[in-house]
């Protein structure tokens, strides 16, 4: 039996036009079928540039085309909810950028809208479809490890070191901008898939670059959210994990997953500056034995690769929503998956803005 194609409309044209209307259009269930931006011009232009039927100024025109039966969005997070109803309540299965909303209360609003509508719902964590972290998770399954000991992550890259990159959402805590949406969402996630559930944690928020340049009047405007977040996870099991993360570090290390365990030490890193998901190697070492690359199994690398190293798993997440959609039901990454990521961001602000351990609620 053909498997029928899906009719996509992107939303978000920044990362959109990056990442997800090229990876919309090589999958081979997927057609973009309509471009969203404010500005009917600039949609209509970008249309042209990617060759999709229909440019589209407001999201009624999009629901009103028969041939969409799915959005994705990528815009900046504080258009994250209300996008997301108008989309859910349209009927419309959802592809969402990270992080999920600006509130775990908006999150689950969103989640939930989603049961209520029948509509299934993707998530772009990307690191759950690179090969090396899912080699790195079934090790974990294995039990190569044993029982953990220590899980350290360090993502230091210098993507806002430079303080003449101009002020915008991204240094706006109320528009969701920050270090610990951009990369700590995925941590989050992560740290989810392949340990567990977290029972406590503690968390710091720092700006280092207080004040930016708005490229639009000129002004120095004040930069209120975070650029540096240090965290302690406590797990489930009890096992300590410590994340430091931060966008403004110049020659930083780049992205590191370290676990330590009573039987053996797994280590998976990247130095890659330019890209954050190209590079990535593992090693493991059994108790005693020195640290050795794994070799990433043919059944877990990508068919295709591309300049962008984002594209590749990009596309793995839309295989992913695919299958849900031709199964009637979210899969993970879902909705489900981003409350919890956006649950952990809430209770960092918390834990910073008290200075104390927070407990999470059980999932």
């Amino acid at each position: 039996m053909a498997q029928s194609t899906i009719g996509v409309a992107v939303v978000g044209t920044g990362f959109g036009q990056k990442i997800h209307i090229p990876g919309l259009q090589a999958h081979h269930r997927t057609q973009v079928v309509a471009v969203y931006h404010r500005d009917l011009q600039k949609a209509q232009a970008i249309a042209s540039a990617h060759s999709i039927p229909h440019a589209c100024s407001s999201l009624d025109q999009i629901f009103a085309l028969p041939e969409v039966q799915a959005v994705s969005i990528s815009t900046p997070p504080f258009l994250h909810y209300e996008m997301g109803q108008t989309v859910l309540n349209a009927g419309k299965h959802l592809l969402l950028e990270k992080p999920t909303a600006l509130s775990v209360t908006e999150a689950q609003a969103l989640q939930d809208l989603a049961i209520a509508q029948g509509v299934v719902t993707a998530l772009d964590f990307e690191f759950r479809f690179v090969p090396a972290w899912q080699r790195l998770a079934e090790l974990l399954a294995e039990g190569f490890v044993g029982q953990p000991r220590l899980i350290n992550i360090d993502w230091l890259v210098s993507s806002r070191a430079d303080a003449s990159k101009p002020w915008n959402w991204y240094a706006r805590k109320d528009q969701g901008g920050g270090a610990l949406g951009a990369i700590g969402s995925h941590a989050f996630d992560y740290v989810s898939w392949l340990f567990g559930p977290v029972r406590r944690l503690w968390g710091r928020l720092s700006t280092a670059i207080a004040t930016r340049v708005d490229p639009i009047t000129g002004e120095a405007k004040s930069v209120d959210s975070d650029d540096t977040c240090n965290l302690v996870l406590e797990l489930m099991d009890g096992t300590p994990c410590n994340l430091s993360l931060s966008s403004v570090a110049f020659q930083g290390r780049g992205h590191w997953v370290e676990v330590y365990g009573d039987r053996g030490t797994l280590v998976l890193g990247s130095d890659n500056q330019s890209d954050y998901v190209h590079g990535f190697k593992l090693w493991a070492a059994p108790v005693g034995q020195p640290l050795v690359e794994v070799e990433i199994p043919a059944r877990l690398e990508f068919p295709k690769t591309y300049p962008d190293g984002r594209l590749a798993p990009f596309i793995r997440v839309v295989d992913r929503w695919i299958e849900a959609i031709d199964r009637g039901e979210s899969l993970a990454p879902s909705l489900q998956e981003g409350v919890y990521s956006q649950l952990l961001m809430d209770l960092t602000h918390q834990s910073n803005e008290t200075g104390r351990w927070v407990e999470v609620p059980e999932k």
